[in-house]
């Protein structure tokens, strides 16, 4: 091989190589990452995640403070575990972190993040952000839907007052998860999911309950991509056929929307609104079908699963603490007095229920880890460098419980809303010390009506009914793992009805 051959060989291939290198030096700031722990090969701290993984982190943080830098599989991962962190991160840096990764959920049933909550950051996004909030979630639209509500939650009372005339406990996470799919699936597409009438109900029903369960499992394939196509889990498999089945189901609802658009008695539901807008250009972009399912799912994932679960908590800590339990029926019977139920308009004159409520957030973040973001960019935060590709998570369960943020944080204390320096948090996305909807611009697009179920059906609950514990039974705290917070142990607890008995017609 003669002296050319040689250097084109082996000679340029490694001045490329070290210049490529020299020029990523120079791109990226000269700082350090942040601190972590060291992982294994190909798993990296996967391991030190168990078994609750806000828990651990929460661990790992006070070791190496409140921005961290970790492997988890092969992704890199930033931790923020403090409400200054938080807001560098979503505040200083939103746009650079607007984006979020696809997880295997995102991937399959969320048609591969063509839906509202995994859509890249841009006029595709915008435009299921805009139709949601103007036709579902906003102001308008949540009061055009008023009826829908009472008349579900109607439903709820009576179903525990038939449950308290037979003495059996009050599943109470199911039962309020219900009523929320329900009230939905008025808005969303005339009919109510939970129906015992027809096979299609009992399917969707049965579809809605699946996607919940599998999106909270947590899938090895989404932390080393290079082994996806294993699915060690099963976990791809399940989704896969879970998405025919709810494809199938929704291509079919699309088409009798739109064959029937026009003709049906009554105001536009949700669906009514997308399928008028699926033929105009915003921003360059058109909605399609693929993205009215998916963002029909998210609706549906994200309205029913948190807020019933929040409800869940306010009742395990209620019933341990009976005292706030007592406190919150004398404002309800001060304010409404015995003879009728809560309505939605009774809550801004109830400040100890909107209290109760911040409380049950800032201790039980019902999304501990937020949902993922994904920096899009090299950034620079506290003289640390975050490399593109890197993911986020931000420990609301951690700075919800962290004493350098609040007074004795494992005390379920309502008053410290009420009163003192922290009156004013509220729970917007401009506060980060209690951000359960998260913030800036992939804050949930339904913080405010999540925020109205659960004060209308908690306070509705507490102000019709008495509730114990059955004998025999206990009330704890343990959490189970996974992207949502779940009980371990699901709460049952007795009703007696404690108003005018006109009050339950």
């Amino acid at each position: 091989m003669d002296t050319l051959s040689i250097a084109t060989t082996f000679f340029f291939p490694l001045l490329l190589i070290l210049f490529l290198v020299q020029l990523r030096r120079r791109a990226a700031p000269n700082l350090p990452l942040p601190p972590g722990p060291y992982g294994w090969p190909l798993i990296g701290s996967l391991p030190l995640l168990r078994p609750l993984p806000h828990a651990a982190l929460a661990a790992l943080a006070k070791r190496y403070g409140p921005i961290m830098y970790l492997k988890l599989g092969t992704c890199g991962f930033a931790v923020a575990s403090s409400p200054a962190v938080a807001r560098a991160f979503l505040h200083t840096l939103d746009i650079p972190f607007a984006d979020r990764p696809l997880n295997a959920a995102a991937r399959n049933v969320g048609y591969d993040g063509q839906n509202l909550v995994f859509a890249g950051y841009g006029p595709r996004w915008k435009l299921l952000r805009k139709l949601s909030s103007i036709h579902l979630l906003g102001p308008g639209a949540i009061s055009q839907w008023a009826p829908a509500r009472r008349s579900e939650v109607d439903r709820l009372v009576r179903s525990i007052l038939d449950l308290s005339l037979l003495g059996e406990p009050v599943r109470v996470q199911g039962a309020v998860m219900r009523t929320l799919a329900n009230i939905l699936g008025l808005a969303i597409l005339s009919r109510r999911v939970f129906d015992s009438d027809g096979a299609e109900s009992s399917e969707f029903k049965g579809m809605v309950l699946e996607l919940m369960r599998l999106s909270g499992l947590a899938n090895i394939a989404d932390f080393i991509p290079s082994i996806k196509w294993l699915d060690v889990q099963g976990i791809e498999r399940r989704l896969k056929s879970l998405h025919k089945k709810f494809d199938a189901l929704m291509t079919r609802m699309l088409k009798e929307h739109a064959e029937s658009a026009g003709k049906r008695e009554g105001r536009q539901d949700f669906m009514d609104y997308l399928l008028a807008n699926r033929k105009t250009s915003d921003g360059g972009v058109m909605l399609s079908d693929v993205n009215i399912k998916g963002l029909i799912v998210d609706m549906f994932v994200a309205g029913t699963d948190t807020s019933s679960l929040t409800v869940e908590w306010a009742f395990a800590e209620l019933l341990t603490n009976p005292s706030i339990l007592q406190r919150a029926q004398r404002e309800m019977d001060e304010v409404i007095g015995r003879e009728r139920r809560l309505q939605e308009s009774d809550i801004p004159k109830l400040p100890y229920l909107q209290a109760i409520c911040k409380e049950v957030l800032r201790k039980h973040a019902t999304t501990p880890l937020n949902l993922p973001h994904l920096a899009t960019e090299d950034c620079e935060i506290d003289g640390y460098y975050i490399p593109k590709g890197t993911r986020l998570l931000v420990n609301i369960w951690a700075i919800g419980r962290d004493p350098d943020v609040w007074e004795n944080p494992l005390e379920f204390k309502p008053e410290r809303f009420l009163s003192g320096k922290d009156a004013n948090i509220d729970v917007k996305g401009t506060d980060f010390e209690l951000i359960p909807f998260g913030a800036g611009r992939r804050i949930c697009a339904g913080n405010h009506l999540g925020m109205l179920f659960v004060q209308s059906i908690l306070g509705t609950l507490i102000h019709a009914f008495d509730w114990t514990v059955p004998d025999g039974e206990e009330v704890d705290m343990d959490e189970s793992a996974g992207l949502v917070l779940h009980k371990l142990n699901p709460v049952a607890a007795l009703a007696s009805p404690r108003l005018a008995p006109s009050a339950y017609v």
